[in-house]
């Protein structure tokens, strides 16, 4: 089963249960995976990695909101921010380890031959698509860096 079928599933146990917050936060992203297939894809359904970033990028949106509400002595807002993120992290890929993401960096600039900062855009450019949602690509981005130029 597709991640926004499984979406969709868990949107209708979430109306059964009557679980408004729960149910609101699905209802956000289902309308965002929507809007990504009329813009980008042009009404084709969208697949699981698309998804996973959709998502990505939605848990990002709100730990800085949640930032910011506790930075404004907003506590009840940044509270509802870290609920939506509970509710997200849910459909997100099981994160990586410190030593799986090493040696996958190591794998890939030994795939690639890579030596320089020149080669960072065709490492970053192997392992985006296995890091995605599953890994901080800004933490990997200077570990590649610090790799290639040592």
């Amino acid at each position: 089963m597709s991640l926004k079928a499984t979406i969709i599933e868990h949107m209708k146990d979430a109306m059964r249960a009557k679980d408004t917050a729960r149910l609101g936060t699905i209802r956000m992203l289902l309308a965002e995976i929507k809007r990504h297939e009329i813009d980008k894809l042009k009404g084709e359904e969208i697949n699981d990695t698309d998804v996973v970033a959709i998502i990505d990028k939605m848990i990002k949106q709100r730990k800085d909101s949640a930032t910011q509400y506790e930075a404004a002595n907003r506590p009840d807002l940044a509270e509802t921010e870290k609920a939506e993120i509970g509710v997200l992290n849910v459909y997100m890929p099981q994160p990586l380890t410190e030593t799986e993401i090493n040696a996958l960096i190591r794998q890939a600039i030994d795939e690639n031959g890579a030596s320089g900062a020149a080669a960072m855009g065709k490492v970053m450019a192997l392992l985006k698509p296995k890091l995605a949602g599953r890994a901080d690509l800004t933490v990997v981005s200077a570990k590649i860096k610090a790799l290639l130029l040592s």
